[in-house]
Parts: C-alpha cells; sequence; structure tokens
C-alpha cells in the first residue's frame, strides 16, 4: 500500500503525461503517453513531419505506431518526450509511476550502444524483427535512454 501512495504522489508532483495523448514539439521531436490513466485511451492519424502516428496509453501499457508499423511499447505504460528517431537509432525521455520494459523496433539484426540515465548500459543485438528490449528503472525525475547503432 505504502508504494501506491508514493508513486501517487510522486504522479502529482511529475505532472509531465501527455494530456493530448501525442504531441509534435517546436525541436521536431514527439512527446507521447499518459501513465495516469485508468482506462486505455487512444488518437489515430496524428501526423508528424509526414508520417502518420498512432498512440494507444493507460496505466498499463504505452504503444507507439507509425505508419502501421510498432515504433516504441512499455509495460506498465509510460510518458515519453522528446522522442527522436532515426536511421542511426533513437533517443528519448520516459517516465512513470513504475520501473518499466521498454520495447523499441530499429534494423533487424543489428547492435546498438545502449545508455539510460547517462550511464552505458552496454550493447544489444536487435532480433530478426528488429526489436530490442530493455528495463528502465524509474524514479522521481525522467530518464533519458538512448540507442545509437555501432
Amino acid at each position: 500500500m505504502r508504494r501506491k501512495k508514493c508513486a501517487a504522489a510522486l504522479r502529482e508532483d511529475k505532472m509531465a503525461v501527455i494530456k493530448e495523448l501525442i504531441r509534435s514539439e517546436a525541436d521536431g521531436t514527439l512527446s507521447f503517453g499518459d501513465y495516469s490513466l485508468h482506462a486505455k485511451a487512444k488518437l489515430d492519424n496524428f501526423e508528424h513531419q509526414g508520417d502518420v502516428y498512432k498512440v494507444k496509453t493507460c496505466q498499463e501499457i504505452t504503444k507507439l505506431e507509425r505508419n502501421g508499423m510498432f515504433v516504441y511499447e512499455s509495460v506498465p505504460g509510460t510518458t515519453v518526450t522528446d522522442l527522436n528517431a532515426n536511421d542511426t537509432g533513437i533517443t528519448f525521455m520516459v517516465e512513470g509511476d513504475e520501473d518499466a520494459q521498454v520495447t523499441v523496433e530499429l534494423e533487424s539484426e543489428a547492435e546498438y550502444d545502449i545508455t539510460i540515465d547517462n550511464a552505458d548500459a552496454g550493447k544489444m543485438k536487435t532480433n530478426l524483427g528488429g526489436k530490442l528490449s530493455l528495463s528502465v528503472e524509474l524514479g522521481e525525475h525522467p530518464v533519458a535512454v538512448s540507442i545509437k547503432k555501432c
């Protein structure tokens, strides 16, 4: 019970959830997700830099698709800000009420250098489908994640 109270207090302090579910930032990055929602919410056909995005989010899961293809998923749900994906990798800030399992889709069978909260988390290779999964310890502040192709 104490963890739930702490999580609720932490959520009130952070308040960085994306109430519009997804938005384009002035610097060209993307922000999405609302881990405070009890029921699933989704938004389709969000246009950003020539692509069409779909987001589904709630306390249990946050998922992002671009042009019908998988981009990001977290369990439990998270809020992601400053998402920047390109041919060399993906960077973003993530936050939530509890530690999360994050899966992103990149180039298949490629090796990537992972940095989480400015600490080297080693190298990982994507599977045949291009998916890479990692655990992110979430706390009182957003955590920076950088996944760069080696």
